[in-house]
């Protein structure tokens, strides 16, 4: 008996250059399968030729052992296939039910069955554990309950096959929990789940077997429970990045004169008396737990929020910057949490989006662009941060999650800012990717920057910073040297400290 779901035999896809060459992949009934490769490896074309997003140049796919042809996504719903993306499809301003069935309502006569529609939706919410009444406003929910809602959706077109893409990108640990638990119920009533992840830990702890992707081919597969994260790395990679993720002790003028001062910074009245200072040269890190204070504290001294009490100094100068452009000028930059809804614009290329801040010192006559020197620029940026892309023209969309994070880091680079802020810079990048950004922060504070660093992922912070502030509920609650810092128990007791 054929124990694969589904075959995937020497799939290849181009555009213009190879990005599939001659790829196997199999999945087996009720197993969890994690995907892992770097930037640009091709798991995203893999995925997205299986749920008929583009077509295979040439290759076999099987379902239930029958060669099957997917020209879109249509055929992939009919053969059992569903995808949840790394970006919610949802339209927050419809009801969970309407969302559930959107682009599939029943209708009667010409009329929408709402009450069996209403009542189905119950049914599946109720299958599937997920506490949300099908009115509610899709809007009004966690992010974490939106991605239950998004399975719900792909549950009852009843997939049997179900792909997830970085689904824990925006989940808190007991959202990621609760995610898990449904795959693991889920797995028992023999649906299949392909896990894309760049969280090695996850894939280690949730998946069954792993295939790992590298230069657009499956370099590895076998049972999770026979191969290493080292191991792992190293396929990926070609060579083990692990150095690149060790702490090196860095040297900073520790008394010399403060580059940042925040006095009594009161946000809200949760968040109202935080105090600290940064050196010029040091790369100071905020943990705590999600809604702990981090990101606000950021956001309020880039103007994205509004100040409602204390001060902030910047080279001895008050700052109280209203907005964004007054932050600017004042030397803050900001890499925000979420890169594709706040930190870049989609539709716009590689180049226009590493200048977009810089616009106005790259005016010629009052007026026109100096697109000379904004290709430059670019072109330097592409060549420093190993921004890969066949074209600075490019859309920045079609890049990879790495590149476009290196994009975003490269754009507020280009402003050589006093303070580096970066809101989780890793979030959904591949583990080569990380030892880069890790590796350009360092470079940054080592020119006599100052870096506020937020990560949710402590080994990052032991990583990076030379110095780590602990926040619960809004308030500072500690501060650590790094070198005093021996694991990541340590680390993690201390975040959780009232």
């Amino acid at each position: 008996m054929n124990p694969y779901v589904l075959e995937m035999k020497g799939i290849e896809k181009s555009f213009g250059v190879p990005v599939l060459k001659g790829v196997d992949f199999s999945l087996e009934k009720g197993e969890i399968h994690a995907l892992v490769g770097g930037n640009g490896a091709g798991k995203s074309t893999l995925m997205k030729i299986m749920t008929g997003v583009y077509t295979k140049d040439a290759g076999t796919i099987l379902v239930n052992g029958t060669e099957t042809v997917i020209h879109d996504t249509h055929d992939a719903k009919k053969n059992g296939i569903g995808m949840i993306f790394q970006e919610l499809s949802l339209v927050q301003s419809m009801t969970v039910e309407e969302n559930i069935f959107l682009g599939s309502e029943v209708v009667e006569k010409g009329l929408r069955k709402t009450g069996y529609m209403t009542e189905r939706a119950q049914q599946v919410l109720d299958e599937l554990g997920i506490d949300v009444s099908p009115k509610d406003v899709v809007g009004d929910l966690s992010v974490g309950m939106s991605q239950m809602v998004e399975i719900a959706k792909a549950m009852e077109k009843e997939a049997k096959i179900l792909v997830l893409d970085e689904p824990t990108a925006s989940l808190s640990d007991a959202e990621t929990k609760y995610l898990f638990k449904m795959m693991r119920d889920l797995q028992k009533k023999g649906v299949s789940m392909i896990y894309i992840s760049h969280r090695m830990n996850e894939i280690m702890e949730i998946a069954d077997r792993i295939s790992i992707l590298r230069d657009g081919k499956i370099v590895h597969t076998g049972r999770i429970a026979d191969i290493t994260l080292e191991e792992i790395i190293t396929h990926m990679m070609g060579e083990s990045t692990g150095k690149k993720f060790d702490w090196v002790p860095r040297t900073y003028d520790k008394d010399g004169p403060d580059l940042l001062e925040v006095d009594h910074l009161k946000i809200n009245d949760r968040i109202k008396d935080i105090s600290f200072r940064l050196k010029k040269g040091e790369i100071l890190g905020f943990a705590g737990l999600m809604g702990s204070g981090r990101t606000e504290i950021l956001e309020t001294l880039f103007g994205l929020r509004h100040q409602e009490g204390g001060t902030v100094r910047l080279k001895g100068e008050i700052v109280r910057a209203k907005n964004p452009g007054e932050a600017i000028r004042s030397g803050f930059a900001l890499i925000p949490e979420d890169r594709r809804k706040q930190g870049l614009v989609l539709i716009h290329s590689v180049k226009e989006n590493a200048v977009l801040p810089k616009i106005q010192q790259l005016r010629k006559h009052g007026f026109f662009i100096d697109e000379k020197k904004a290709d430059q620029i670019v072109e330097d940026n592409v060549r420093k941060l190993n921004i890969v892309t066949d074209d600075i023209h490019k859309r920045i969309n079609l890049l990879s999650g790495g590149n476009q994070q290196k994009v975003v880091i490269a754009k507020w680079m280009n402003m050589d800012p006093e303070v580096m802020m970066l809101d989780e810079p890793t979030a959904g990048v591949d583990v080569g990717a990380k030892a880069e950004i890790i590796s350009l922060i360092r470079d940054y504070a080592d020119q006599g920057k100052g870096v506020l660093f937020v990560s949710s992922e402590l080994a990052e912070l032991m990583a990076v910073c030379d110095r780590i502030i602990t926040i619960f509920d809004g308030h500072i609650t500690g501060e650590i040297d790094r070198k005093d810092i021996e694991t990541e128990e340590v680390l993690q007791y201390a975040i959780q400290q009232k």
